[in-house]
C-alpha cells in the first residue's frame, strides 16, 4: 500500500464545490460525491480533474468522473460527460484542491506507527525521523537531517547533513548530498491582487534506485501527479526540479540546471551548467543541451542544442561564425 503524505478529505459533496467556486454543473446529480482530485492522466471513476483550454483534446475520460473546464473546452468532451464549467480554471483548481486535501496535523502524525529503521544504519546527531517513515538496511543519514512522516528510503542509500526529505519514496543505493530539500510544495498558485491562493500539492517525489542528487538541490513534489527521477540519473549541485517533472534513466544535469513544471525528459539526456528547460514540454532520449541554453520547445530524440532560445548545435555555431568571423 502506498503511503499517504497528506490528509484526503473526500468524498466531497457537489454542494461543497458549488459553494467554493462560481460554476455551472452539467450531468451531475444533486447528491453526487467525489472521492479524489487528480491529474487528468490519473483520473478514475468518482474523481475530479481539470483541463485548460490550451491542452489537446483528451480521449478515454471515465464517464463516471468529472472535469473542470471552460465552456469552450467542454465542447470537446462527450455529451454525457460530467462537467463543472468555470470561467477561470486555474482559480477553480486552486480553490477546489484545498477542500480535497490538507496537511496532517501534529496529532495525526504522532498517531502513525513508529518509524522502522533497518539493520546497520548510521544515524547522525540531531536527526529527526518522523512516524510512519521506513528506512532500509545500511542507510547513512548525516547530522541535522529530517525524514518526514511516511517517507521511504531504500537500502544502502546515503542522505547528507541538513537535508530535508518529505513526501518522498526513495529507492536503493540513492545518494542525496548536504543541504538538499526533497518534496516541498511546488510553485503553483493563483495570482490574486489581495492574497494569492496556493494550489494544494498532493503528489510525491519518487527517486528511483542508483540516482544521485547533489548538494543544495531542490526537488518539488507533484501537484496532482508525481515528480519522478529515473534510475541512475545524476544531478550536480544547485539544481532545481519543479512539480510534476518526469525524468528517465541514465541522465545527467550539471550545476544550476533548472527544469520547470510538468516537463517530460527521456533517457540519456545531458545538460551543461545553468541550462533551463521550460515547463510542459517533452525532451526525447539521447538529447544534449549545452551550458546556459534556454529550451522552450520540445526536442526529438538524439538532437544537440545550444543557445537561448536553444536551436540545433550546428545552426547555432554557423550563425556564431557569421557574426564573429
Amino acid at each position: 500500500m502506498l503511503p499517504n503524505f497528506c490528509k484526503k478529505l473526500g468524498p466531497i459533496h457537489i454542494d461543497s464545490i458549488r459553494s467554493t467556486i462560481n460554476c455551472k454543473i452539467v450531468n451531475i446529480s444533486n447528491d453526487e460525491k467525489f472521492e479524489d482530485f487528480l491529474g487528468i492522466t490519473k483520473l478514475k471513476n468518482n474523481s475530479i480533474s481539470f483541463i485548460y483550454d490550451n491542452e489537446l483534446k483528451i480521449s478515454d475520460i471515465p464517464l463516471n468522473s468529472c472535469i473542470i473546464c471552460t465552456e469552450k473546452k467542454a465542447r470537446d468532451l462527450k455529451p454525457n460527460q460530467k462537467v463543472i464549467i468555470v470561467d477561470n480554471v486555474l482559480e477553480s483548481v486552486a480553490k477546489v484542491s484545498n477542500i480535497f486535501f490538507r496537511d496532517f496535523s501534529m496529532k495525526e502524525i504522532s498517531d502513525l506507527n513508529k518509524p522502522l529503521i533497518g539493520k546497520n544504519c548510521e544515524i547522525g546527531k540531531n536527526v529527526v525521523i518522523e512516524n510512519g517513515a521506513v528506512i532500509g538496511n545500511n542507510v547513512h543519514i548525516g547530522h541535522g537531517s529530517v525524514v518526514s512522516h511516511n517517507c521511504t528510503i531504500g537500502n544502502k542509500s546515503t542522505i547528507g547533513s541538513n537535508t530535508f526529505i518529505s513526501n518522498a519514496i526513495i529507492g536503493d543505493n540513492v545518494s542525496i548530498e548536504n543541504n538538499t530539500s526533497i518534496g516541498q510544495k511546488g510553485f503553483g498558485f493563483l495570482l490574486n491582487n489581495n492574497k494569492n491562493i496556493n494550489i494544494y500539492h498532493s503528489g510525491r517525489v519518487i527517486i528511483q534506485s542508483n540516482a544521485s542528487i547533489g548538494s543544495c538541490c531542490t526537488i518539488d513534489r507533484g501537484s496532482f501527479s508525481d515528480t519522478i527521477i529515473g534510475e541512475n540519473t545524476y544531478f550536480d549541485n544547485l539544481c532545481h526540479v519543479a512539480h510534476n517533472v518526469e525524468i528517465g534513466r541514465n541522465s545527467a544535469f550539471a550545476a544550476m540546471t533548472g527544469i520547470a513544471g510538468s516537463a517530460k525528459i527521456g533517457n540519456n539526456v545531458l545538460t551543461g551548467g545553468q541550462a533551463g528547460i521550460a515547463g510542459h514540454i517533452t525532451i526525447g532520449n539521447n538529447v544534449q543541451i549545452a551550458a546556459k541554453s534556454g529550451v522552450f520547445n520540445s526536442l526529438s530524440d538524439g538532437v544537440s542544442v545550444m543557445g537561448n532560445p536553444a536551436i540545433r548545435k550546428y545552426l547555432y555555431l554557423k550563425k556564431y561564425k557569421k557574426l564573429y568571423d
